[in-house]
C-alpha cells in the first residue's frame, strides 16, 4: 500500500496502540498505518494465524507489533489481552475497539434468539468489556484516546443490497450511545472518546463473496462513487487517535462516502 500521500502524526510515535478486530479489514489496516506513524502495535483478534501474518507484515516494514489472541466477548479474555500489552510494550495510549461484525441480512420475523444475542454480544457487548478492561489505566494516567466502531446500519435503515439485520442495526446504534455516554463521563480525567460509522467497505471478503453487479448497485449508492478503502477509516482512526484531535470527544465520524448527510 503506497503511503507517500498519507498525512501522518509524529505524536504517534512510541505510543501503545491495541487494535481489535486487527487479524483483516479495517483492523489489519489500522494495524499497519498506526505502525508506519511509530506506534507499537497489539493486534488482537481470534484468529491466530491471521493476525501473525498482520505483525509480521509490520515487523517486515520496520515496525514493532505483537499478536495477541483473544475472544474480546468475555471480560476474563480482554483483561488477558490488556495485561499482554502492557507487560510486552507498555502503558495503552490508544484503543481501536473493532471487533465485530454479522452485519448479514436476515428478515427480524425469521431471526433467532440464539441470533440477535451472538449479534450484540459480538458488536456491543464486546465493545464495552474492550472499553471497560482499558478505562482504568488510562484514567490513572490521565490520558487516552479510544475510538468504536459503528457502521452506517446504527446511524438510519438501509435499503437492499446494503441491508443489515436488526441486530446489528441495533447494537451498532448501541455502540454510537455507549461512546457518547463514556466520552462524557471520561473527558475529565484527560481520555478522548469517539465513534467510527463507516458505510460499504470494499474489503477482501466483500471481494469475494459479493459480486460484481451487487458491488456496482452499492457504489451508485454514494455520492463519492466508490466503496470505502479500509484505509480511508484507518486514515480516520488516525485522526481521531492522534492529538491533531485533543478537542474532539463524543463524535460520530461517518465515513460514509456521502450517503449519510446529518
Amino acid at each position: 500500500m503506497a503511503t507517500d500521500n498519507y498525512p501522518t502524526y509524529p505524536d504517534l510515535a512510541n505510543k501503545v496502540a491495541v487494535v481489535t478486530g486487527g487479524s483483516r479489514g479495517i483492523g489489519a489496516a489500522t494495524c499497519r498505518l498506526l505502525a508506519q506513524n511509530g506506534a507499537k502495535v497489539a493486534v488482537g483478534g481470534r484468529d491466530e494465524a491471521a493476525i501473525s501474518s498482520v505483525v509480521e507484515e509490520i515487523q517486515g516494514s520496520g515496525g514493532e507489533a505483537i499478536a495477541v489472541a483473544a475472544d474480546v466477548t468475555g471480560f476474563a479474555g480482554v483483561e488477558s489481552m490488556r495485561r499482554r500489552a502492557e507487560a510486552e510494550l507498555g502503558p495503552v495510549e490508544v484503543l481501536a475497539a473493532f471487533a465485530g461484525g454479522q452485519g448479514y441480512p436476515t428478515p427480524t420475523e425469521q431471526m433467532a434468539e440464539e441470533q440477535w444475542r451472538s449479534v450484540i454480544d459480538s458488536d456491543l457487548t464486546a465493545t464495552f468489556l474492550t472499553v471497560r478492561s482499558f478505562l482504568p489505566g488510562m484514567i490513572e494516567r490521565g490520558r487516552g484516546s479510544i475510538v468504536t466502531m459503528a457502521s452506517s446500519a446504527g446511524r438510519l435503515p438501509s435499503p437492499p443490497p446494503l441491508q443489515a439485520s436488526a441486530a446489528y442495526a441495533a447494537a451498532k446504534a448501541g455502540v454510537v450511545m455507549f461512546s457518547r455516554h463514556v466520552a462524557n463521563e471520561v473527558g475529565q480525567h484527560g481520555v478522548r472518546v469517539n465513534c467510527l460509522a463507516p458505510s460499504s467497505v470494499l474489503t477482501e471478503r466483500v471481494k469475494r463473496l459479493v459480486p460484481e453487479e451487487t458491488q456496482q448497485q452499492v457504489v451508485a449508492m454514494h455520492p463519492l462513487g466508490r466503496m470505502a478503502r479500509p484505509e480511508d477509516v484507518a486514515l480516520a482512526t488516525l485522526f481521531l487517535a492522534s492529538e491533531s484531535s485533543s478537542w474532539i470527544t463524543g463524535v460520530t465520524l461517518d465515513v460514509a462516502g456521502g450517503r449519510i448527510m446529518v
